[in-house]
């Protein structure tokens, strides 16, 4: 069966580097399980990011969520990130899809 895995790269702290409240990164994987009746949650070591704004380097530490679907919803998808760009002060939060086979 063929599905797609999507990945949320979720910061850890916010643009002052003041991490996000426990309850806050909780309830956004609790509504992501519930939804989608379960998430894997890589959050032992934090990935590191780092890119580019005009001349300016930016770095951030990400956990990364990710969630099997049989067809991604993509306007619920961009409703879910708008919300928690807007509730984590972020000007964007990446999400992404890709195709997987289930052997």
């Amino acid at each position: 069966m063929n599905m797609e895995l999507v990945q949320i790269l979720l910061p850890i702290e916010d643009n002052d580097g003041k991490p996000f409240p426990e309850d806050v990164l909780r309830r956004i994987q609790h509504e992501l399980s519930d939804r989608f009746g379960g998430l894997t949650a890589y959050e032992r070591a934090p990935a590191k990011g780092v890119w580019r704004h005009g001349e300016s380097q930016h770095r951030d530490e990400v956990v990364i969520l990710e969630v099997m679907v049989e067809t991604v919803e993509v306007a619920w998808w961009r409703s879910f990130r708008a919300r928690v760009e807007a509730e984590l002060h972020q000007k964007e939060l990446v999400i992404r899809s890709m195709p997987i086979k289930r052997l």
